[in-house]
């Protein structure tokens, strides 16, 4: 079963920290997919993904650039994993039915939308039961994280 890591965006967006997280990630010498919720999400993603830093990108592609057995970083709408992918990001409310595909999934999502977090309290339940290793991270105001569960 994957390890589940919740993270609760209350400082800063997803566009902020999506990017720090990734580069954590190939630190480690692990591939990542990242599931967003439409092409456009993916788009815009990708493109944040050249931009975010100016001394810095992120190596990745999605369906629109091909070749994915040659990206580390693979953004997606689909619940696949064609890059061979340890680490799974889910974006935009997304989830995926492939979870054990993976060792350890990122469920990232605005804890100031009421709506997301109580659809993020309804994956962690359902997650929870199916037997998952849950973890719950919450951005502090100074910066940084916390885990709160």
């Amino acid at each position: 079963m994957a390890t589940i890591w919740f993270y609760q965006l209350l400082r800063s967006g997803l566009e902020d920290e999506l990017p720090k997280l990734l580069e954590m990630t190939q630190a480690r010498g692990k591939r990542a997919v990242v599931m967003a919720g439409s092409p456009e999400r993916v788009e815009a993603l990708t493109q944040h993904l050249w931009t975010y830093r100016d001394d810095s990108f992120l190596p990745h592609g999605s369906a629109k650039d091909g070749s994915p057995a040659e990206q580390p970083i693979w953004l997606t709408e689909a619940d696949e994993n064609p890059n061979g992918a340890a680490y799974l990001f889910l974006t935009d409310g997304a989830v995926s039915e492939k979870l054990d595909d993976y060792e350890r999934c990122h469920d990232m999502f605005d804890g100031r939308d009421p709506q997301a977090l109580a659809a993020a309290r309804a994956r962690w339940k359902a997650l929870k039961a199916a037997g998952h290793e849950l973890a719950y991270w919450r951005q502090k105001e100074q910066g940084g994280w916390e885990k709160a569960a």
